[in-house]
């Protein structure tokens, strides 16, 4: 997707569970959102902090600053703008660093 100044963007769902015993994701869901355990507590942003640090530096390999939460600051689902990748870039980013399509809890319903 490229904005009004004709610069790539890709979005990113992702669902956190904030207060975890480590950082790490967990798997992707039916809906195709990637489930991400962070181990900060959702309390002034810390959580938010984290998310963007883990994608950017562990995941994406991009400057933390560089991404962007677009919507769910305060929600456990959130929209995370990724600049200058494709759909196509990012998806295989996120295999690459071990996103599955099926989240390891998918078995406990």
């Amino acid at each position: 997707m490229a904005d009004a100044k004709g610069e790539t963007k890709a979005r990113l769902r992702v669902r956190v569970q904030p207060r975890a015993s480590k950082t790490e994701i967990t798997g992707v869901d039916e809906a195709g959102v990637l489930r991400i355990r962070l181990k900060a507590p959702p309390v002034d942003g810390a959580a938010n902090k984290e998310l963007l640090k883990f994608l950017g530096k562990k995941v994406l390999g991009l400057p933390p600053s560089s991404l962007r939460i677009t919507s769910g600051q305060s929600a456990r689902d959130k929209s995370v703008e990724v600049p200058g990748m494709t759909d196509a870039e990012l998806r295989q980013s996120l295999a690459a660093a071990g996103a599955s399509r099926s989240p390891k809890d998918s078995s406990k319903k």
